[in-house]
Order: C-alpha cells, then structure tokens, then sequence
C-alpha cells in the first residue's frame, strides 16, 4: 500500500467510504460482510475510514464503529462529518457531535469535516448565529478532533467564498474528482485552487459511482489492450496518482472484488504516458453529449430575467450526464426568480449567443428535468426520520 505524509500522519492513499456498504435483502447493512472488507482492508495497509452522520440512513457509523473496535484505537483513522448541508429548522452542532461519538464509540474522531460545502450551506456554516466553525475549533483545541476539514459539491466560487472565509481553519478538502468531472465539474480549477492554497486534497467518487466502468465495448476493449494487467477501475486510479497533492483516495467498495482490486492498483505506482492521459481525456469528452456553452456571459447581458445562464448550462450538463440530487440542489439554492422555469422565451438570450444554442429550449428541459430528481429538502426530512428512529430506539 502506498502512503502519503500528510497533516502530521501517515495515511494509506486507499481511504474506505462507508457509504456503499453490502446490504441485506430488508436493505440493512450486511454487518458480517462488512466486517470481512474491513478486516481485508486493515490487513493489507487500508487505514482511514469515512463515515457520516447520513449514511445508509444513519445506519453507517454505527456499524462502521462495530467492525473496527477489535482494532487498537490508534491503529486506524476514523473520519466522520457534520450535516451543515442538511435543512433543518436550527442548527446545533453540540448535539449531533455528542451523538456522533456516541454512535461511533469514540472518544475522538481523526479527521472531521464539514460536510457538502455548496451554494445553500455555505450560508449556514457561515452564519455565526449556528457558531458551527467556533464550536468545532474549540473541539479540535480540546483533541476530539485531530484534524478539521470540509467536503463539497458547490462550484468554484462557493468555494472561493469558504476559504475566504475560514481557510486558515481548513487541513484538507474533499472533492469529486476524476478524469470525466476535471472538465465537467470544474474540478481542475477547484484542485489548482486548493493546491494555490496549501490545502491536501482528498478523492471521493474516483471512478464517478461506477459510472467509468460502463464504458463502451469498443473503449474497454483498447483500454484492456493498452494495460492489460490492470482493471478498467485502475485507468482512473491512475490518473489521480498523477496529481501531486492528491493524497486520499476515498472509494465506496461494496465487495471483496472491488477491494482487492484497488488494494492491488493502490500499492505500485504506474504512471499514465502522455497519449494514455490523452485517450482518457477523449473519452470523457465522448461520455459527455453536452451542450456548447462556453460561459462567454453574452446572454446574461441580454435577459431580462437576470438569469445565470451560463451556470444553468453548466448544470443542465452535469445533469444530462448524471441526474442526481446533488447536482439539482445548486439549483434548489436559488431563488424562485432565478430558477429555469423563470425563463420567459423572450429569445434574446439565443440571438447573442456565439455558439448559436437555443437556451430557452435547455432551460425548459432543466426544468421538467428538475421535476423528477427528489428534491433535497424531502431527502432532508427523510434524513431527519431516519435520524429520529436510531435515537430512539
């Protein structure tokens, strides 16, 4: 296993997210096949763990915790994170964090993150009628958090506007990042920023939820020729071993197949040549359909509804590729004014444009395409059930 010197520690570059745990048929975690990954996991170098406060509906800490407590409690690094991202009617991070370590049996957690910076929560975590920053550095001055950092779904600026914020408080940052989102989520910008910045960068969805394994035949049979020793997961492995300052690797295996697989790809260093980066650079262009915006701000001049475009766009692609709630929550964010639906079809828009795109035509489809992604203040609520039937029972 390859490890990485980083915040004072030692860390395997393979970190475990308990978020894609094997279940049962009744949907309940399959603790005794967890307990089997994890303990492969430990033994071949594997040693952080990542857990949340939402997780297989609050279910995953728990459980998490049960599998690892055989293990000396320095031996392994425990990663947990606070739902600021959640809407809830007040915010008390005291509460959730006893709780936490309560599920988690724990008297510290290793590494603690503010979870799913984006362009509502910011505001939350940034609110100082919540204290959430305050009460969370003092927590660290107290060891029962070695090291504070936060995760996030929100564009470039949201970030730019937490680090303004609160950078100086931030050791790492976990990012979506792989070689289909280094151009459709803006994630190279977001991973030269934080690099600018001096903040290590950790990896969540490497391989974009398995979505880069279901390739086209054609596009697997020339990866397979290319490195036939190594798996299609290990192409997009590769490619984030190339990046300096990434230094966790975080992926939510499921199976012993998954994991032996990323142990193997995880403990040799094989760099990706020129043409091979290239090749997965043109796949990704490929997988995307999307729509030619170039984010000029022609348009933006032009409507009369003062909507973002350009940050519409962006989403509308995102989507098209992958319609999922936390990219519609970007969306949600907004206000009512200022969503798609808002349009108008005055057509201004698309006379300025120089790639000549029917915007109003996308912005309808957003739209209706909104309507059948759940909306995040109902997974919220549900989120909250959930949370509300572990404490009581």
């Amino acid at each position: 296993m390859i490890y990485n010197k980083v915040c004072n520690d030692n860390l395997s570059i393979l970190g475990y997210g308990m978020m894609r745990l094997p279940t049962l048929e009744n949907g309940k975690i399959d603790e005794a096949q967890v307990a089997d990954l994890v303990d492969t996991a430990i033994k071949n170098g594997v040693n952080y763990f990542d857990t949340a406060w939402p997780y297989h509906g609050g279910e995953s800490e728990i459980v998490t915790a049960r599998v690892l407590k055989k293990y000396p409690r320095e031996s392994y690094r425990l990663a947990s994170k606070y739902p600021g991202h959640q809407i809830f009617d007040s915010y008390n991070p005291a509460e959730i964090f006893e709780e936490q370590l309560k599920k988690c049996d724990v008297e510290y957690f290793d590494y603690y993150l503010l979870h799913n910076i984006y362009e509502k929560s910011v505001n939350v975590y940034m609110d100082e009628r919540w204290g959430i920053l305050d009460y969370f550095r003092e927590q660290k001055r107290l060891g029962r958090i070695k090291h504070l950092g936060f995760s996030t779904h929100g564009s470039l600026e949201t970030i730019k506007t937490f680090l303004d914020y609160c950078g100086e408080d931030m050791e790492f940052c976990q990012i979506q990042l792989n070689y289909l989102d280094w151009t459709l989520q803006s994630a190279k910008e977001k991973y030269e920023l934080l690099t600018e910045k001096g903040i290590p960068v950790w990896v969540m969805e490497p391989v974009r939820g398995g979505r880069l394994l279901k390739l086209p035949e054609s596009v697997l049979e020339e990866l397979k020729n290319r490195r036939p020793d190594e798996s299609i997961a290990a192409w997009a492995f590769r490619f984030l071993q190339e990046l300096p300052n990434v230094k966790m690797i975080l992926s939510g295996m499921s199976n012993m197949e998954q994991l032996t697989d990323n142990i193997k790809t995880l403990s040799e260093n094989k760099p990706l040549k020129v043409d091979e980066r290239e090749l997965l650079f043109n796949i990704a262009e490929g997988m995307k359909n999307s729509i030619p915006c170039t984010a000029c701000g022609y348009c933006v001049e032009g409507c009369p509804m003062g909507l973002n475009i350009p940050m519409l766009m962006s989403v509308y692609n995102e989507i098209r590729f992958s319609p999922i709630t936390n990219v519609a929550m970007r969306i949600e964010a907004l206000p009512e004014e200022k969503q798609p639906s808002s349009c108008i079809s005055c057509g201004k828009c698309t006379s300025i444009c120089p790639q000549n795109i029917d915007i109003p035509k996308h912005l309808a489809d957003l739209a209706e395409a909104l309507k059948k992604i759940p909306s995040w203040a109902d997974i919220c609520r549900e989120r909250a059930e959930a949370a509300a039937k572990l404490k009581n029972k």
